[in-house]
């Protein structure tokens, strides 16, 4: 998502949302002055997902005021077969995916879902999944300390080797030199 797009979000967000979190935190204070009757963690986790809910239905209420002809995640949630594809990849990215596969799951042929992803994403679904398996990738080598074969075991790669070649192609560097130069210091 460009930073256009996520400076576009970020307005919405606050503008569309500051009437729904007046009502929050009414339910927050609402909640609080019944924790005699609730314990803190229950009211925590009602706020919590309160906020959740929030976030979500704001998402939601900026998806459907993209153009049309608009690319990217966001247009592709809009998308039933779409969005339910990125959450099959989402939910299971060990998952050896075809798209195939996907389009049997969604209800589409391999052909109309791989179209249809292509034009509402961008990029075609197993290009889509290993960037999103490199992205997770990425995260883990910089915020801990797991073995390469484990980080690579979790994106969905069964040799460390195919693993590094996959990483190297989309970072440029192998995976434990980019780890170095990328990770969190304590």
């Amino acid at each position: 998502m460009s930073g256009t797009r996520v400076h576009d979000l970020a307005k919405k967000l606050e503008l569309e949302s500051k009437e729904l979190l007046a009502e929050l935190k009414k339910l927050g204070i609402a909640a609080k002055s019944h924790s005699s009757t609730l314990d803190d963690d229950a009211v925590e986790t009602v706020l919590a997902k309160l906020s959740e809910l929030l976030f979500v239905e704001a998402v939601r209420r900026y998806a459907d005021t993209l153009p049309e002809g608009q690319t990217g995640w966001l247009a592709g949630l809009r998308d039933r077969h779409v969005s339910r594809a990125l959450a099959l990849m989402h939910r299971d990215i060990t998952h050896s995916w075809t798209v195939d596969e996907l389009g049997r799951e969604v209800g589409l042929s391999r052909s109309a879902l791989a179209e249809r992803f292509t034009r509402l994403i961008g990029e075609a679904p197993m290009h889509y999944l290993a960037n999103w398996r490199m992205q997770v990738a990425a995260q883990k080598l910089r915020n801990n300390t797991e073995s390469l074969a484990n980080v690579a075991s979790t994106v969905g790669y069964e040799s460390e080797a195919a693993f590094s070649r996959a990483f190297k192609k989309a970072f440029g560097t192998a995976p434990a030199t980019w780890r170095r130069s990328k990770c969190v210091t304590a």
